[in-house]
């Protein structure tokens, strides 16, 4: 069989499991296209055209956070990779096993400057720092090589991006036969002598502390018993929400934001940190106060001795590493510590609850409001916003991947795209959108996808006015507002003009009807919330 190794690494991507990519068609990647149309060499891929490649970056993005498998998008050499580099960063500090395959100019051109087409003088550099690997197909012959250094790297390591360009004449070269792929590698276990030392620290402890993040997120079933049998409080960041259900009485959710809940991990005289890089981003706080009594139990070998070291580093995969520190527990009794870690808890939730802001009173009525309304394994795929940041804390999830909050890179706009993205995953589970009426500007053209798409998909905008913490960040420090206070479309309008049904409650009742409305729509639902509406206050 002949085909072109366009052609022909569609047909491998698909060998690989993958069923969908994501991005727009351009004169540099025919080639590739010819593996995504149908025809005689094509493999088994669906193509969902976007309308930005910032959004196919968003949406690929979205598949890896509902599933944790690999999500692909498939760009233009020079603006569609300067475009979807700000989904490469954000799956970057989020630890999501996104693949870029782009085009590039002629591989004679590379670095030469000769003003060709799209040209990046050498395009790799430009993902090199968002990446786990970024590099160039010089010849055919390499495509297979670097699809399988870049699936081993999300099968057995930190699963961050990779980007692999394929130059326009690499594409058309001719190649015979299909491409098969590789056996991937696993991820390392902890060294076993180590968890009974961890073990050991934990039972003598009289305040733990679990904190867990996404790398926990296949270490459920191990951590919740390491949670019954130490009796610790359990803090997690956003990417770590619903690994242990939000709800359990030792949980304080994702809330190293609130000071009610560090000034407590202040008082922990042992600390289990799971899969987290206990980033700056989860507390907007230079450094927390935490106990140098710390185990840290990564997959990454460089977060055990960077902002805060580890007395006991444990490199390994959280699942089997949790299943066997659970293991070492089991005998130990932690009845008295439990009795204190389930009053604390309960303490700060209601401290917390009295110390909010008047907007934060109104995001958790609303958040309250579309809990009950939604099926527990719902999807919310949140912007960065107001609304989410509560959300973090004040929402509860009781499974992991069910909360998409990008706390680390934070861009604005991967709401929407994310929730498609989602939803082409997960075509059977709920997905609802969370968005700020400044950040779903950023990519509200993606609206027309999902109505392609036909997808039942809740759009809740919060409209408070535009840029609203930036609004609130320059008041308390005495800033006059600048460029925060544009006026935005008529989103009810606008979401009809994209072929998707558009509402604006005006009652808690009214809200609920268009929810359950939008769940069954043959299309997706914009629904505007606009902060201090009298059902709000």
């Amino acid at each position: 069989m002949s085909m072109t190794c366009g052609e022909a690494t569609m047909r491998l991507l698909a060998q690989y499991g993958i069923t969908k990519v994501f991005g727009i068609p351009g004169v540099h990647t025919l080639d590739m296209c010819r593996g995504l149309t149908g025809g005689g060499n094509s493999g088994e891929l669906v193509h969902v055209q976007t309308r930005n490649e910032q959004g196919a970056g968003f949406m690929a993005e979205g598949w890896c956070r509902a599933t944790g498998e690999v999500g692909v998008a498939v760009v233009i050499s020079g603006p569609g990779v300067t475009n979807t580099a700000t989904a490469l960063g954000q799956c970057y500090a989020d630890s999501l096993p996104m693949l870029l395959l782009s085009a590039e100019p002629p591989s004679n051109s590379i670095g030469k400057g000769w003003g060709v087409l799209h040209e990046i003088t050498e395009q790799k550099k430009v993902t090199e720092p968002l990446t786990a690997m970024s590099a160039t197909a010089y010849r055919a012959s390499d495509v297979p090589e670097l699809l399988a250094q870049a699936f081993s790297i999300f099968a057995s390591g930190r699963p961050r991006p990779v980007h692999i360009s394929l130059p326009l004449d690499v594409q058309a070269e001719m190649v015979e036969g299909d491409w098969k792929p590789v056996a991937l590698p696993r991820r390392v276990e902890a060294a076993a002598g180590l968890l009974p030392t961890a073990a050991a620290m934990l039972k003598e402890a009289k305040r733990p502390v679990i904190m867990i993040g996404g790398g926990a997120v296949e270490a459920a079933g191990g951590l919740a018993k390491v949670v019954e049998r130490t009796g610790a409080v359990v803090i997690s960041s956003t990417a770590g929400k619903g690994i242990v259900p939000d709800d359990h009485p030792l949980h304080l959710s994702g809330s190293t934001v609130r000071p009610e809940v560090r000034a407590y991990l202040a008082s922990a005289d042992c600390v289990l940190a799971v899969g987290t890089e206990i980033a700056e981003t989860d507390s907007f706080v230079e450094r927390m106060e935490i106990t140098d009594n710390l185990i840290r139990v990564d997959i990454d070998p460089h977060k055990m001795n960077d902002f805060y070291p580890a007395r006991l580093p444990i490199v390994g995969d959280a699942a089997p590493a949790m299943a066997d520190l659970a293991a070492f527990l089991a005998d130990h009794n932690c009845k008295a510590v439990r009795a204190q870690s389930e009053a604390d808890v309960a303490r700060i939730r209601a401290d917390i609850q009295d110390n909010l802001t008047p907007s934060e009173k109104q995001h958790v009525k609303f958040l309250d409001i579309l809990r009950s309304a939604t099926p527990k394994d719902t999807i919310f795929s949140g912007d960065a916003c107001q609304l989410v940041y509560t959300g973090a804390f004040a929402f509860d999830v009781a499974k992991p991947r069910k909360w998409f909050y990008p706390a680390g890179y934070c861009a604005l706009g991967n709401g929407l795209p994310n929730g498609i993205g989602a939803k082409e995953a997960k075509p059977n589970t709920p997905v609802v959108v969370l968005a700020g009426d400044g950040g779903v500007m950023f990519t509200i053209n993606e609206l027309i996808v999902a109505a392609e798409l036909g997808q039942a998909l809740p759009i809740i905008i919060w409209e408070n006015g535009g840029l609203k913490q930036i609004q609130d960040d320059m008041d308390v420090r005495d800033i006059q507002r600048v460029g925060v206070e544009g006026i935005n479309p008529d989103f009810v309008t606008l979401a009809k003009a994209c072929h998707c049904h558009g509402v604006a409650p005006a009652s808690e009742e009214e809200f609920r009807t268009s929810l359950t409305n939008a769940f069954k729509a043959d299309r997706p639902t914009v629904i505007v919330v606009k902060e201090n509406s009298d059902w709000l206050l």
